[in-house]
C-alpha cells in the first residue's frame, strides 16, 4: 500500500472514531441540550491547540457479548491544548459511546493524562458525562475509578484540578470531582449523586427527582459541592476560562501577572459601611473599591454566604480574599461557612497566592443545631488553616471582631503578618451591649433608670475595650487606618512579602480536625 493510501486510510479511521456512538447518538445528545466531548474540548480550549491522545483505543471486556462491540476511543476524550495560551491537560467523557460508562481501557485513558499533567506541572480540566461503571467489566470498573481517585490525591496541591459536570455523574464516579480543587455544574445539565432516584424510592419509599436529588443548583446552594453554577455550557467554559486566568499552573510558579489597574469602584469607600454597627452591607462592594479594575472573581457564591471567597488582584497579581458577609446572619461564621474559608485558605497557600482577609463579625452562630452539628470541629478548620498557611496573610478588621471569631480571621496570634484596623473597628471578648449585661449587672440593676444605666455602661465599655486602640496599644494590631489608605496598605503589605520564608517544624503532615 501506497503513502497516500496509508494517509488516506487513517484520516477514515480517525473520521470514524471522531463520530463517537454515531449520528443517533450525537443526535440525542444535541436533544438533551448537551454538546458532544469533542465539541465541548474544542469550545474551551485556545482555537487549533487542541492535540488528541489514543484516539484509537478499544475496550478489553469479552464477556456480556462485550467482544462483538467496538466503542470508539472507549467512550473518554484525551488531550493537551492551551486556555489564553496557559497550557492544560484535558479529559471529556463521551456520552454517546456506551453512555460515557467507565471500564478499564477507559479509566487508563483517563489516568495516562492524568499523569502527564502531574509530570508537566500543567492544570488538569475533567469534563464528566457518564453513566457510571460499566456493569459488563464487573471489577475492573471499581479498579479504574480507584487509579483515578489515587492520582488526584497525588496531585492535590500540585497542580490545579477543575472538575465540570456536564451530564450524569453517579455512584463512585461522584468521588473523583469531589477530591478535586473546583466543580463546575451547569442548570438543567449537571447531575451528581451517590445513589439514584429509582434506589431511593425501593429503599425507603420516598419519590424525588433526579434534579432535587443531585441537580446543579442543589451542589451549588445547598451541599456545597459545587463552586461555579452557571446557566449554560458556553458560560460555564467562560468561567474555567477566567479561573485559568487567576491560578498558577503548578505549586513551584506564581499566577501570571497582568498589567495593574485602578479600581473601577464609583463611590468612596469609607461610605460603604453604615455608622450604624447593626445595620449591614455588602462586604463585595469593600473588595471591588480595592483591587484592580474592581474584578473580584467570587467562588461558591450560593453556598455559605455568610463568607465570601474568591479571587481579585493587586498591583496585577493574584490575591485571595476571605471576608465575613454581613448581609446573612451578620457574617457569622458557623460549620458550613468555616469549611468554605478553611479549604479556600488551603487552597491559596498551596498554591502561592497570598491571602487578605476583611473581618467584620460577632462570632460562631450560637444555637442547638450549630453545636450538635459540630460547629467546634467544623470552626477549628479555620483556625487551623489559617495557623498552617506560609504565604503572605493581611487583615483588616472594618467593624466587627469578637470573641473567637476575632481569633479566627487571621489574627496576629494566628500568624498574620499584617494586622489593620479601620477607626470604626470594635475588637472586644463580645459585643459591648452584652458584655455591659454581665461587667455591670449590679449597676444596672439598683438604677432608678435600668435603660439609661445600660446605655451609660455599654458607651462606658466602647470606650475602655471596644475600639481598636486597646488591641493597637498591645501590639496586636499594626495601624488604625482610615478606610481610604487600605488599598495603598494592602498594596505595600503584598510587595514587601513577597519573599516571605516561613519555617516550620519537620513533620510528615498535621493532622487537620476533618
Amino acid at each position: 500500500m501506497s503513502l497516500k493510501k496509508h494517509i488516506l486510510d487513517l484520516r477514515k479511521r480517525k473520521e470514524q472514531v471522531e463520530k463517537g456512538g454515531g449520528d443517533r447518538a450525537i443526535e440525542k445528545q444535541a436533544a438533551m441540550g448537551k454538546m458532544t466531548a469533542r465539541e465541548r474540548i474544542l469550545a474551551l480550549v485556545d482555537k487549533d491547540s487542541f492535540t488528541e491522545y489514543d484516539l484509537f483505543v478499544e475496550h478489553t471486556a469479552r464477556d456480556f457479548g462485550m467482544e462483538k462491540k467496538q466503542l470508539h476511543g472507549d467512550g473518554v476524550i484525551i488531550g493537551t491544548g492551551t486556555v489564553y495560551g496557559a497550557p492544560i491537560c484535558i479529559f471529556a467523557q463521551d456520552f454517546t459511546v456506551a453512555g460515557g460508562s467507565l471500564g478499564l481501557m477507559h479509566a487508563r485513558k483517563i489516568t495516562k493524562i492524568m499523569d502527564h499533567a502531574l509530570k508537566m506541572r500543567v492544570p488538569l480540566i475533567g469534563i464528566n458525562d457518564s453513566g457510571g461503571a460499566r456493569i459488563q467489566e464487573g471489577v475492573n470498573s471499581l479498579a479504574g475509578y480507584g487509579e483515578i481517585f489515587y492520582r488526584n490525591t497525588l496531585a492535590s496541591g500540585v497542580i490545579p484540578q477543575l472538575s465540570v459536570i456536564l451530564g450524569p455523574c453517579a455512584g463512585g464516579a461522584v468521588y473523583s470531582p469531589a477530591l478535586t480543587d473546583f466543580v463546575f455544574v451547569v442548570e438543567n445539565i449537571s447531575k451528581m449523586f451517590i445513589t439514584g432516584p429509582g434506589v431511593i424510592e425501593s429503599v425507603l419509599g420516598e419519590k424525588i427527582s433526579m434534579e432535587d436529588l443531585g441537580g446543579a443548583r442543589v451542589h451549588a446552594e445547598t451541599t456545597g459541592n459545587a463552586h461555579f453554577f452557571s446557566n449554560s455550557e458556553a458560560e460555564c467554559f467562560e468561567q474555567i476560562k477566567k479561573l485559568i486566568t487567576f491560578i498558577p499552573w503548578n505549586n513551584d510558579k506564581k499566577a501570571k501577572a497582568f498589567p495593574p489597574k485602578p479600581p473601577k469602584f464609583k463611590g468612596k469607600i469609607e461610605d460603604i459601611i453604615p455608622s450604624d454597627p447593626k445595620t449591614p452591607y455588602d462586604v463585595r462592594d469593600v473588595i471591588k473599591a480595592i483591587v484592580d479594575d474592581s474584578d473580584f472573581f467570587e467562588i461558591q457564591d450560593l453556598w455559605a454566604a455568610n463568607i465570601v471567597i474568591g479571587f481579585g488582584r493587586l498591583n496585577g497579581e493574584t490575591v485571595g480574599f476571605v471576608a465575613n458577609q454581613p448581609l446573612v446572619l451578620a457574617g457569622v461564621l458557623d460549620c458550613d461557612s468555616s469549611d468554605k474559608a478553611a479549604r479556600f485558605i488551603r487552597y491559596c497557600d498551596a498554591f502561592n497566592i497570598p491571602i487578605i482577609t476583611l473581618e467584620d463579625m460577632p462570632g460562631y452562630l450560637p444555637g442547638v443545631d450549630q453545636e450538635h452539628a459540630g460547629v467546634i470541629r467544623h470552626g477549628a478548620k479555620v483556625l487551623y488553616a489559617y495557623s498552617e498557611a506560609t504565604v503572605p496573610k493581611v487583615t483588616v478588621i472594618l467593624r466587627k471582631a469578637y470573641g473567637g471569631g476575632y481569633i479566627a480571621m487571621n489574627s496576629r496570634h494566628l500568624g498574620a503578618d499584617f494586622m489593620f484596623a479601620w477607626p470604626m473597628a470594635e475588637i472586644a471578648v463580645m459585643g459591648p451591649e452584652g458584655a455591659a449585661n454581665i461587667i455591670f449587672k449590679k449597676e444596672i440593676d439598683e438604677a432608678e433608670d435600668k435603660d439609661a444605666m445600660r446605655a451609660l455602661k455599654v458607651e462606658e465599655y466602647k470606650e475602655k475595650f471596644a475600639n481598636p486602640y486597646v488591641a493597637a496599644a498591645k501590639g496586636y494590631i499594626d495601624s488604625v487606618i482610615e478606610p481610604s489608605e487600605t488599598r495603598a496598605l494592602l498594596l505595600h503589605a503584598i510587595e514587601v512579602s513577597a519573599n516571605k520564608d516561613d519555617h516550620r517544624p519537620a513533620k510528615k503532615h498535621g493532622i487537620p480536625p476533618f
